[in-house]
């Protein structure tokens, strides 16, 4: 990749393939992709629903609207996803007895156990990347910042 930005590159510059952030951040989105499958088909979950289960190892029970908020998705992409959660014993969703509106899912026996298979995942991932901890850490906080 060129060490100019691609702003105070020429015009056929500025459109390579190789210059493109974007790119970049698909790139390693794919590969990380490609890293966690492997691992999370051996507990049994997809990415987003990995995603999900880390949030209410976190936190159990939370609303769906406060698990939509923390994994910045709506509604509508997250109900399919706890559905499936939950017809594998992992959730359980039920009505707010104050507010009927509102759908409180809490982690089952099961869902609480497969923190524990979980618990290596991270690792696992570090040491795939080999990459050094600090870069990790940096590359992490810089993508947090963009993400906003």
């Amino acid at each position: 990749m060129s060490k100019k930005p691609a702003s105070s590159l020429d015009p056929v510059e500025a459109l390579r393939l190789d210059n493109q952030l974007c790119f970049a951040l698909y790139g390693a989105t794919n590969r990380m992709t490609r890293l966690y499958r492997p691992l999370l088909d051996a507990i049994g979950l997809t990415y987003p629903q990995y995603l999900a289960m880390m949030v209410l190892w976190e936190q159990s029970p939370r609303t769906v609207g406060a698990l939509g908020d923390a994994l910045d998705l709506d509604s509508s992409t997250l109900t399919p996803l706890l559905k499936r959660l939950e017809a594998g014993g992992l959730v359980e969703r039920h009505r707010d007895p104050d507010d009927e509106r509102r759908v409180i899912v809490a982690l089952t026996d099961k869902g609480r156990a497969l923190r524990e298979q979980a618990a290596e995942i991270p690792e696992k991932l570090f040491c795939a990347l080999d990459m050094p901890l600090d870069g990790v850490i940096t590359l992490r906080e810089r993508l947090k910042i963009l993400a906003k």
